[in-house]
């Protein structure tokens, strides 16, 4: 398994279009044309992504190693996912750009057209992705 963090993240995020990155409750969030699509908690050590409630049960219950929702969050439409849980970039990459194009305009998410992720050393990328869809359907 790659070591991930939060910095992976973030340079992932905003290698998608019209990525902006802000601060938020004194942490990094990343939106898409005013609509936030990820968070990175205080510890860093995770990150909050979009999944539509009736998906998320079934992504916790096949892989609660890697998704969670805090009690706080059990209302909303997101999941946290522990990023030493996860396989590599391109999962992480998978994941982003599933919330991503859950909160990009339509017409921007049809016409993006993902290239290789991100490498660490130049940012240079923009990810293929492995045709996973949302996190809830990338059953293993």
């Amino acid at each position: 398994m790659e070591r991930l963090d939060a910095e992976d993240v973030r340079r992932i995020a905003l290698s998608l279009p019209g990525t902006v990155e802000k601060q938020r409750w004194g942490h990094p969030t990343f939106d898409v044309v005013r609509r936030m699509f990820v968070t990175v908690p205080d510890d860093a050590t995770s990150f909050a992504v979009r999944c539509p409630r009736q998906d998320r049960a079934e992504l916790i219950a096949s892989e609660p190693h890697k998704f969670w929702v805090p009690p706080h969050e059990q209302n909303s439409s997101w999941v946290r996912a522990r990023l030493a849980a996860l396989d590599d970039r391109q999962e992480l990459y998978d994941i982003l750009l599933d919330s991503w194009r859950q909160a990009a305009p339509a017409d921007l998410a049809a016409s993006f057209e993902p290239g290789p992720v991100p490498d660490p050393g130049t940012g240079v990328g923009g990810g293929p992705g492995r045709g996973a869809g949302s996190p809830a359907r990338r059953k293993r």
